[in-house]
């Protein structure tokens, strides 16, 4: 019985942890680089990045299972060396980092767009490397935005429950996390069980919105001296 509840847990903290670290990392990648980007095909690029939010998640997911799939370009590349995603944990991780993937990059972008550009330029001219400009000024200039991006991420990543189907299934202490140990929980007729679950989620979904809140009043905080110093010239 406790591994009923234990095992979805555990399969979705690992998920969360390992996509929400992808996702950091891309998500700050492509924010930066779109936030410098002036080509003919900005708009269709942002757009192919933000597309996975406003898709509906069976379809995204449908798309990971077309890639992954054993006849998708990725799943045959991967059958060569006698590997699959597919219904595996890696699924889950994939699915997670692709749905959640947009929330880290337009709340980056955003940030990101914010920092003041003159002073990446003074960085630039006392010979710091785009490198160093990018993490030693305009990260932390940045940073309130960015963690907020991190948090929601981690959320969505939580959350995430169709596209995970599609890819990875309900493999019971492999694949089922806990949106899917809700649902199934609920196909089954055990309605305690998908309460315990849902109070779960309800704990880290209200945590998460705490500290999105506070982040979002630490960015404001910090642009209050620049907006009063703005007045006053």
């Amino acid at each position: 019985m406790a591994d009923s509840y234990l095992s979805p847990l555990l399969i979705s903290l690992r998920t969360v942890i390992v996509a929400t670290v992808i996702t950091f990392f891309l998500g700050i990648a492509a924010a930066r680089w779109m936030a410098h980007y002036n080509g003919k095909f900005k708009n269709l690029i942002d757009g192919l990045f933000i597309s996975p939010l406003v898709l509906p998640p069976t379809v995204v997911g449908l798309g990971l299972l077309l890639l992954f799939g054993k006849n998708g370009p990725i799943g045959a590349f991967l059958s060569l060396f006698d590997t699959s995603v597919v219904f595996s944990w890696p699924a889950t991780v994939i699915s997670a980092t692709v749905m959640s993937f947009p929330l880290m990059y337009m709340t980056s972008l955003g940030a990101f767009e914010q920092v003041d550009s003159h002073i990446e330029d003074a960085a630039r001219t006392l010979g710091a490397s785009e490198w160093r400009v990018f993490w030693s000024v305009t990260m932390p200039l940045a940073w309130s935005g960015v963690a907020a991006a991190t948090v929601l991420s981690l959320a969505r990543c939580l959350g995430e429950f169709g596209a995970t189907l599609m890819l990875a299934g309900n493999i019971p202490g492999k694949t089922t996390t806990i949106p899917l140990a809700i649902y199934f929980s609920i196909q089954a007729g055990d309605l305690n069980q998908a309460l315990v679950f849902v109070g779960i989620v309800l704990v880290i979904a209200f945590g998460t919105l705490a500290a999105t809140a506070y982040w979002k009043g630490k960015a404001y905080s910090a642009r209050m001296p620049l907006m009063t110093r703005e007045k006053v010239e």
